[in-house]
């Protein structure tokens, strides 16, 4: 090997340890945090117009919609956001007007209102939101 190939072979070696990581780093999934839901100054809250045809089934009690990874309910005993997705193996979960509560379909898991394990075999709760209602607007802390 010449003294020129050595040169060559170090520069390019140096140059992919220094380029490569920052690459990655430009592909991953941005963890800020920041769920600003419209640039209003409500981040980490989820603002529902309650008379938007796509968020008119909370207005008779049992609808329920997803969004943003959330599901807001109008359970028996008012609105209730939690968590969308079933703790044990993350399928997307649902609720039942009639039982009130929140089944899995996949494995049979049943949460209830406040997001606490009913039957497994999920063993962890969904995390509750809280949800605030002024006129025809929910508010979601996420």
């Amino acid at each position: 090997m010449t003294r020129r190939d050595l040169i060559q072979k170090v520069l390019i070696g140096g140059t992919t340890f220094l380029i490569i990581p920052s690459v990655v780093a430009s592909c991953s999934k941005d963890d800020s945090g920041d769920t600003n839901t419209g640039g209003n100054g409500n981040e980490n809250k989820l603002t529902l117009d309650l008379t938007d045809a796509k968020y008119s089934a909370l207005n008779t009690a049992g609808g329920f919609v997803n969004v943003q990874g959330i599901i807001v309910a109008n359970t028996t005993s008012g609105y209730v956001a939690l968590d969308n997705t079933c703790t044990h193996q993350g399928c997307g979960i649902a609720y039942s007007a009639a039982s009130n509560n929140f089944p899995c379909p996949c494995h049979g898991s049943v949460f209830s209102t406040n997001g606490s394990v009913v039957n497994g075999p999920a063993t962890v709760a969904l995390k509750s939101h809280s949800v605030v209602k002024v006129g025809n607007t929910l508010t979601i802390t996420l």
